[in-house]
Formats: C-alpha cells, sequence, structure tokens
C-alpha cells in the first residue's frame, strides 16, 4: 500500500508529489485544522491554563479525508513546514489520525528545502514530533489569547465597541506612536556649508568640488558635539561673511592621501532581512513578500518538469549556508565572472546569539535554475523576488569590491602646512577591482551622503584656482517615520517578534486601523493614539519593549526545553490579571479632546466643536445636551471639498450619475444630485452572485467587519466572510471563488458553491 504525506498546503503537495511518485499519496491540511473556540475564551486558567483545541469550522471534511487516507496507508509522514507553527499543526494532525492509524505508524519528517535529495532524505530518517516545539507555539497562542479575549473587552468599556489588542501588535504601535512624537517635538536648527568649485590651475577645465570643512580651527559641520557647537555657520549673514574672508585666499593642496579600502558583501537573507530589502527595492510588503516567498519555496509549475521549489524554506534568523550550497555558489561565480571574482575560501556569517539556528539562510535550491531560465514560468512579483533572493546569496559569496579613496585636504597657502586652522576637503572614490558589486549592492534605508567621483591628480603645494563659491542653507530634520522596512529592523533589533510574526504584526496594526501607511511611512491614528495611551498608563508591562523580548526568549526556552509552557504563562498572566482587573473598575471613557472652530451651529447659534465618536472625527454643538446638532466633516463650508470618486453607473432615480462616498460603514455609492436625491446602494466589486447572477457588494457589520453579499438581498440570501475572487470554478462553473488564508498565511482560492470542493493555489 502506498505510505501517506500530508502537508499544509497544496502547492508543496504537488510539488512533493512529483518528487515522490506514485509510491506516496500527498495530501493537504490547508493550514491550521484545529484552534482555540472562536466565540470563548478557550483557556482554563484554573487549571494550569489548559487549552480547548476544536477542529475548525468548515475543516470538518478534511480531517475526515485524513484519517479516511490515513487508514489506507502503511505509513504515515507529516511534512508540515518546519518550524513552530508547522510543528503545531502536524501534532493536531496526528491526533486526529492516530485512531486510524496508530502511533507506531506515524512520523515526522522536515526539510529545509523541498528538492528531491532533501525530502528522500527525510524520509529515509524519519523522526517524532518535537513536543518542545507544540509547548512553544502552544504559549504564544494562549498568551495572545488571553490578552486578546481580555483586553478587548477592556477596550469597548474604555474607548469604543469593536477594538481589540494584541500583546505584540500593541508594542508595534506604540514605536510607530513614540516615533511620531519625537516628530512633533523636534525643534529644526538652521545651518549652512559652503562649497568651492576649483581647478588644478588657472585656465584648466577639469574642475571638481570641495567642501569647506574647518574655519579658523573649528569643525563646519561636528555632528558629535554638544548642541551650541555642532555647527560653526547658523546663518546666512555669517555664512555671507565666511564666504567674503575665503574669497580674499589663496588656496593649495595641503595633502593627498590614498587608501585602498575593501567592502565586504552582505549576508545571504534572512527574514527580516529579506522583508526589508524587498520593501527597499521592490516597494513590497512585508505580507506580500513571504506570500511571495512562500509560492517559490513550495513550488512553481516549470513547464514539463513539473512543480519545483525554488527557494529554502523562507522563516529563519540564520545566517548559515550548506557545504553543498556554497560549492556549487562557488562554481557559478568562478564560470559566470571569472575565479578572482571567489575569494578561495568560503565566506562565513555568523548569526546573531538570539538566532535559533534551525534552517539555512535563504537562498535559490538549483545552480542551474538561474531568474533568467525561469523567468517565462514566474508572475511579476516572483520573478522580482526570486532575482533579488539569488542575486543576493551569489553576492553573498563573491570576493570583496576593493576602492581607491582619495581625500584631498586643501589649504590657505600662506599658512604653515601642519598648522592648517582653515580646510577645505574633496573625496574621491574609484573602484579597482568590482567584486560583489559586479551582482548587488545592498539599498540603505536612509540616503547617505554620497562618495564623490574621480579626482584630477594632484600633488602637494600646488596650487589651485577657486571659480565659484556656493552658500547652501539647510535644516536639520526630525527621525524619520517607519516604513515597512525599518519597523521590521526596529522589531527585531528590539528582540520583538520572531521571523514567522513580522509580517503579521505589520498588517495587524493597519487592519485595526490604529496606524497607516502616508508615501510609505507608518503614522498614528488617532485611534492608535488613544488606545497606545490607555494601554502605556493601565498596562506599563505588557507593552515595554523589554518585557515582550523577555517573553520572546522565554518561548525559544520553552522549545530548547529550558522552561515550562505553564509557568511562563502564569508568571504573565499573573500581573496581567492584577492590572487588568485594577483598570477595569475605573469608571469613565478615554477619548481626544474637543477641537475648537469659528463655525457656528445652524439650530442654536452656539460655535461648533470637531468632537471624537466610533466613527472618527464630526462635528457637534458645543451646546450639547441641549442641542444635538452635528455634521459630518464634510459638511464644513470653510472647508475645500475633496471631489467624490465618479463612476459610470448611472442613478435608478433620477438619472444622476453615481459617485463613491466614504460612510461609517465604508465605501458606497451615492446620488451626485444628494441632497435633493438621497439614493445610495452598496459599491459592487464588480463579480457575478453564484446563486442569482447579481452584483456582490462589499458590506461591513456593526463592529467594521468586511463581508461581501449579493446586491439582492433580501430576495437572495448569498453572504461571504471570504474575499470574492473573479475567477470561474473549473469544476462547477460557478462564477467566483473566494481568497482564503490560513493561520500560518497562506492563501488559496476556494468555490463558494455547495457540494462542491474546487481549491487552487493563488497565482
Amino acid at each position: 500500500m502506498k505510505s501517506l504525506v500530508i502537508v499544509e498546503s497544496p502547492a508543496k503537495a504537488k510539488t512533493i508529489n512529483k518528487i515522490l511518485g506514485k509510491d506516496f499519496g500527498v495530501k493537504a491540511s490547508v493550514g491550521h485544522i484545529k484552534d482555540l473556540p472562536k466565540k470563548e475564551l478557550g483557556v482554563n486558567v484554573d487549571k494550569n491554563f489548559e487549552p480547548q483545541y476544536l477542529v475548525i469550522p468548515g475543516k470538518e471534511k478534511i480531517v475526515k479525508e485524513l484519517k479516511s487516507e490515513a487508514k489506507k496507508a502503511e505509513t504515515v509522514y507529516i511534512a508540515t513546514d518546519p518550524d513552530r507553527e508547522g510543528e503545531a499543526i502536524a501534532y493536531h494532525i496526528a491526533e486526529e489520525i492516530t485512531s486510524a492509524k496508530g502511533k507506531k505508524k506515524i512520523f515526522r519528517i522536515t526539510f529545509n528545502e523541498i528538492t528531491e535529495k532533501a525530502v528522500r532524505e527525510s524520509i529515509k530518517n524519519p523522526g517524532e514530533i518535537d513536543t518542545n516545539k507544540v509547548d512553544a507555539q502552544q504559549a504564544r497562542r494562549i498568551l495572545d489569547r488571553l490578552v486578546g479575549y481580555n483586553l478587548s473587552p477592556f477596550l469597548w468599556k474604555k474607548v469604543r465597541r469593536g477594538l481589540s489588542a494584541g500583546r505584540v501588535q500593541s508594542v508595534a504601535v506604540r514605536l510607530v506612536v513614540d516615533r511620531e512624537r519625537e516628530i512633533n517635538a523636534f525643534n529644526k536648527e538652521e545651518y549652512w556649508t559652503i562649497e568651492a568649485v576649483m581647478a588644478a590651475a588657472e585656465g584648466s577645465k577639469q574642475q571638481f568640488n570641495a567642501r569647506l570643512y574647518k574655519y579658523k580651527n573649528a569643525l563646519v559641520v561636528n555632528r558629535d558635539a554638544k548642541d551650541d557647537e555642532r555647527f560653526l555657520i547658523r546663518d546666512e549673514k555669517t555664512a555671507e561673511a565666511v564666504s567674503e574672508d575665503l574669497k580674499k585666499q589663496e588656496f593649495n593642496v595641503a595633502s593627498v592621501e590614498k587608501k585602498l579600502r575593501k567592502r565586504s558583501p552582505s549576508a545571504p537573507f534572512i527574514t527580516s532581512t529579506l522583508q526589508q530589502e524587498a520593501s527597499r527595492k521592490l516597494r513590497f510588503t512585508a505580507k506580500k513578500t513571504m506570500m511571495t516567498a512562500q509560492q517559490l519555496y513550495e513550488g512553481i509549475e516549470l513547464g514539463k518538469e513539473g512543480s519545483v521549489g525554488l527557494i529554502t524554506y523562507m522563516r529563519t534568523d540564520s545566517y548559515r549556508i550548506s557545504p553543498e550550497a556554497q560549492e556549487w555558489a562557488k562554481t557559478y561565480i568562478e564560470e559566470k565572472f571569472g575565479k578572482e571574482y571567489h575569494p578561495g575560501k568560503f565566506n562565513i556569517y555568523k548569526s546573531k546569539g538570539s538566532a535559533q539556528d534551525a534552517h539555512e539562510a535563504v537562498r535559490p535550491t538549483y545552480m542551474d535554475k538561474t531568474p533568467e531560465t525561469v523567468k517565462s514560468y514566474l508572475t511579476k512579483d516572483q520573478y522580482a523576488l526570486y532575482n533579488l533572493i539569488w542575486n543576493r546569496f551569489i553576492a553573498s559569496q563573491m570576493s570583496p569590491a576593493q576602492l581607491d579613496l582619495t581625500t584631498i585636504v586643501i589649504g590657505i597657502k600662506s599658512a604653515l602646512k601642519d598648522h592648517q586652522t582653515t580646510e577645505f576637503r574633496a573625496t574621491g572614490t574609484v573602484i579597482k577591482f568590482p567584486g560583489f558589486m559586479a551582482l548587488y549592492t545592498e539599498t540603505k534605508d536612509e540616503i547617505e551622503e554620497e562618495e564623490g567621483g574621480l579626482l584630477p591628480e594632484l600633488k602637494e603645494d600646488a596650487g589651485l584656482d577657486m571659480r565659484e563659491l556656493n552658500k547652501d542653507q539647510h535644516f536639520t530634520q526630525p527621525p524619520p517615520r517607519y516604513t515597512e522596512a525599518t519597523l521590521v529592523k526596529a522589531l527585531e533589533e528590539k528582540g520583538i517578534g520572531r521571523p514567522s510574526t513580522y509580517a503579521t504584526i505589520l498588517s495587524t496594526i493597519q487592519d485595526r486601523k490604529y496606524a497607516e501607511k502616508n508615501e510609505g511611512r507608518f503614522s498614528p491614528t488617532e485611534l492608535g493614539v488613544v488606545v497606545n495611551d490607555l494601554l502605556v498608563d493601565k498596562f506599563p508591562e505588557l507593552i515595554d519593549f523589554n518585557f515582550t523580548a523577555k517573553m520572546e526568549t522565554e518561548l525559544d526556552s520553552i522549545e530548547t526545553a529550558k522552561m515550562k509552557w505553564p509557568k511562563v504563562v502564569k508568571d504573565f498572566y499573573t500581573p496581567f490579571n492584577k492590572d487588568l482587573q485594577k483598570a477595569s473598575k475605573e469608571s469613565g471613557k478615554v477619548k481626544p479632546e474637543d477641537i475648537a472652530t469659528e463655525q457656528k451651529c445652524d439650530k442654536c447659534g452656539s460655535p461648533m466643536v470637531i468632537r471624537w465618536g466610533r466613527h472618527g472625527r464630526f462635528y457637534a454643538c458645543s451646546g450639547y445636551p441641549n442641542c444635538k446638532n452635528t455634521k459630518p466633516l464634510e459638511d464644513n463650508p470653510g472647508q475645500p471639498q475633496q471631489e467624490p470618486e465618479t463612476t459610470d453607473e448611472i442613478c435608478d432615480k433620477c438619472g444622476s450619475p453615481m459617485v463613491i462616498k466614504k460612510g461609517r460603514f465604508g465605501r458606497f455609492l451615492a446620488c451626485s444630485k444628494y441632497p435633493e436625491c438621497k439614493n445610495a446602494k452598496p459599491l459592487s466589486t464588480g463579480i457575478k452572485c453564484p446563486m442569482d447572477g447579481g452584483n456582490i457588494v462589499e458590506r461591513k457589520t456593526k463592529k467594521g467587519k468586511s463581508f461581501w453579499s449579493c446586491s439582492n438581498y433580501p430576495n437572495c440570501k448569498f453572504a461571504t466572510w471570504f474575499r470574492p475572487v473573479p475567477k470561474e470554478c473549473p469544476k462547477c462553473k460557478a462564477p467566483m471563488l473566494v481568497e482564503k488564508r490560513s493561520k500560518t498565511g497562506d492563501v488559496s482560492y476556494a468555490c463558494v458553491t455547495e457540494g462542491c470542493d474546487h481549491t487552487e493555489d493563488t497565482e
């Protein structure tokens, strides 16, 4: 009889099935099959925090199928992802199929890459489920449930209904709020720089730029000095005086210094650096990066070759590379670039002390699968990310770049060489040997001062001709708002979260409307500030950076069997529950202060104020409760109005064009003749209802949760919590599929028609 291999996703199942062939059946659990119940705590705090796991609603059919297949198979191998989440999924699968198969015939296999060698090697050397990893995942799940389940009612009571808070996400919001306050408190300082355009001799056409470095023994810009000494030239008057003095002087070359500098390549990607660089170079969100990387890891259809896993496992914090991969990288580098581009010895990168080192760094799996050879089989996003991973890995194994760095010090001609009190400096860099830079250079988070280009050959004491002298005004800048790249970097540096959680953290703080991205940078919403300040005040330990990092370390200790999970949970829950009980007894709601306006109430004449409510800011009469007049902010006649988004749809009541407006339950269609015509209807997704052919529209519950339903409601009762996809089901020809996401972030499409079990991978 066939052996059965169980994995999480259909894509992974397809790749492994191709490798193992007809002697093995491969089935997918489609993510987690069991979890804590949705509508109750599911954790017995009085019984050593015993969790109550149930089969996830909608997964009953999958569980039944896994049991049936396990019963028919001679041996069962559970090959879920090689991390804590994967181990927990494996544990719950084993629990469900043990009755059908028996423990002795169930094995756990793991591999860092989905290649024939790795998969077959794991089958030859199967192991058991790592209960320490399961305990670590279970502890995290219970901690997050205890916080979320208990804090949500507190926030409903203190702020507004429908809010929720997470243990780690709240700390990320605090980072964003703290940074915003730094920016608001920042005082700009004015300073000036002076730059000369010089030539080697009178009449020479070869010019170069030199910046004033020192004036009368004081550094012009000294960022490391005390506040009152950081800038020598603080205003235009001083800049003008210095310039006039410099124009009277004659200059020559005081010294020429040449240095050969080596620049080493960056380490291969780990999860955090992959997310950071994909954000900088490709403008990918962390969520998009991980989703695309998951597709590359699980397998891409390469024509006749079938499904092939192109990269190693993408959730890792280790820079370790297998000797085999280093060998093929060396062969590739020497064939592609030449022997001098490989350093001879392998480049080894040291992982951080906190790294779990369970998996290799993120790298390609096959030397012959270069980005160009597989480009035609990849989507645009898959190719961009695969190319990035390929180049970074190959570059990490290449020789350092060699740079010629030249610094020319220019002084006043009449001064002694060793006693220059005024100096200009010019720097230039020439790439002597490109090394890894022939393939790849890392992008920096913030713009750095560019190294100068080629400088003329000059000798000491050579006279110089000053052609121009330019003064430039500058202002010091506040710390920048976080991008996805810098926020992931900050979380990693503070020890908050782990490779598998960064993308979820960034998505969650936006989904909960606590932070928003403008021009690619995070800023807190007013709601985010209110909730953050409340949590800082009432639960200081919960969202303390050091405390959260300590919790991550303790979860790691559970995985290495150094700590027991019930103790870790108890040590957290006892003080948290004490703070919760104390905070819950305090009466009153928390909200931002009203903002005064010059607008008058059109009902009683009292001043109107901008008040904060459950759906954001609005105009309200200051005479409340005697006058209850309110208006939306858009109705302010003194403010420029934003043009509503136009559509091709016509109002079915008056024939005027319909426009898209934003209301308390999201975007909707409204008649452009409002208030004369008050016709409004939900905004269509452009997808037809699988039941009656009506339009599928997005709606929101009173708590703000999105769902999709037929526009012909109540005549048609079709509705789904899952985002619709405009794809026809190939099995039953229904006009739409829905997007489903597993607990591990895996996305798949499924048919909504009752009785149709069609699922497929996302493109």
